[in-house]
C-alpha cells in the first residue's frame, strides 16, 4: 500500500498559519512540525542564559530574545524558535509582524532527548548558513555540559567543550561570558 504524498506548504502559508496558531511549530523543506512543551530544567536553563545575558548587555547594540522570537534561514528555509537569540547591531525582520529575525549573532539551544541530534547538526548546519551568525552553545540537561561552536576568522567552527560548574563560557561574539554555576543555578540534576 502506498502512502499519500504530503502536502507541500508554502512559507507564506506557514507564516499565516503559525501567527494564528496557539502553539508553536516550526517549519522545514513544506512541511511543519509542532514543537513540544519544555520540562522544567530546561525552563530554568533558559531563563537563566536570558536573564544573565540580559544584564551583561544593558547599554550594548544588541538583544536578547527568548523563545518566542522565531529565526529563519532563507538559504535552507528553516523556520525555527531557538532557546535563546542575542543579535547585535540593528535587527534584521523578514517582514512587518517584526516576529521574525533574519540575522542572529549568538544562538543558544538547550538539548532534549528528542532534539539533541538534530541541534547538533542539521540545524547547526542550516544556521552556519547565516552570514551574522558566529556563536552556538548548546546546553546538555542532564549533566553540566555546555558545547560552544565558535565561528573563527577563516571561516572554521572551534568546538570547545565545558563540563565543571567552575567553567566560564567566554562568548566574544557578543563580548559575554558565563559560567556554568549560572547558566544551571538552582537545576536540579537527580530530577527528570
Amino acid at each position: 500500500m502506498s502512502r499519500p504524498a504530503k502536502t507541500y506548504i508554502t512559507p507564506e502559508e506557514y507564516l499565516t498559519l503559525e501567527r494564528q496558531a496557539e502553539f508553536k511549530s516550526e517549519y522545514y523543506d513544506g512541511e511543519i512540525f509542532a514543537m513540544t512543551g519544555a520540562s522544567h530544567k530546561h525552563n530554568l536553563i533558559t531563563v537563566n542564559i536570558g536573564a544573565e545575558l540580559r544584564n551583561q548587555l544593558k547599554g550594548r547594540a544588541c538583544e536578547v530574545y527568548q523563545s518566542d522570537m522565531r529565526v529563519h534561514v532563507p538559504a535552507t528555509g528553516l523556520y525555527t524558535y531557538p532557546n535563546v537569540v542575542v543579535v547585535c547591531g540593528e535587527p534584521q525582520l523578514e517582514d512587518e509582524h517584526f516576529d521574525t529575525l533574519l540575522n542572529p549573532t549568538l544562538i543558544v539551544e538547550v538539548l532534549s532527548k528528542s532534539t539533541a541530534r538534530y541541534d547538533r547538526t542539521g540545524k547547526f548546519s542550516d544556521y552556519r548558513s547565516i552570514p551574522s551568525f558566529a556563536e552556538y552553545l548548546l546546553v546538555v540537561q542532564s549533566e553540566y555540559r555546555v558545547e560552544q561552536s565558535a565561528k573563527q576568522s577563516d571561516g572554521r567552527w572551534l568546538l570547545t567543550d565545558f563540563r565543571s560548574l567552575e567553567d566560564v563560557v567566554r562568548l566574544d561574539s557578543i563580548q559575554c561570558s558565563l559560567s556554568l554555576k549560572e547558566i544551571y543555578d538552582k537545576v536540579s540534576l537527580t530530577q527528570p
